[in-house]
């Protein structure tokens, strides 16, 4: 299966599970992995044929920046739902949705959930 990736998208949200991330926001990037036959944009040269990228990062800007959810892994499986709806294309995707600086004591890069859904 081919796949099409928009990694690094980046948006400001307000979810959380603390009052104060539902009150100051913060910052969640996404990384999308959208698994489809390319071969038919690949010979026509048209997008019509294809996912528009500027559509995904709209997706992802609707749910990341949208109504407030208390956990990554509903903004995660929100996206992916999203996605298999407005792309019939698409056969399955890989959605990441990573949040850089949750409010938990510790050393660490970043906290991610990684979800995998495909058309039924």
């Amino acid at each position: 299966m081919d796949k099409i990736y928009v990694n690094g998208m980046k948006f400001y949200g307000y979810h959380g599970a603390f009052p104060e991330e539902n009150k100051l926001g913060q910052r969640f990037q996404a990384d999308v992995t959208l698994e489809l036959d390319t071969r038919p944009a690949g010979e026509s040269d048209d997008l019509n044929q294809t996912v528009n990228y500027a559509k995904v990062y709209e997706a992802a800007k609707q749910v990341l920046e949208g109504e407030p959810v208390k956990l990554v892994e509903t903004l995660t499986a929100r996206l992916a739902d999203l996605l298999l709806e407005q792309f019939e294309i698409v056969d399955a995707c890989v959605v990441k949705v990573t949040k850089p600086d949750p409010p938990i004591p510790g050393h660490y890069d970043h906290v991610a959930v990684e979800i995998r859904r495909e058309r039924d």
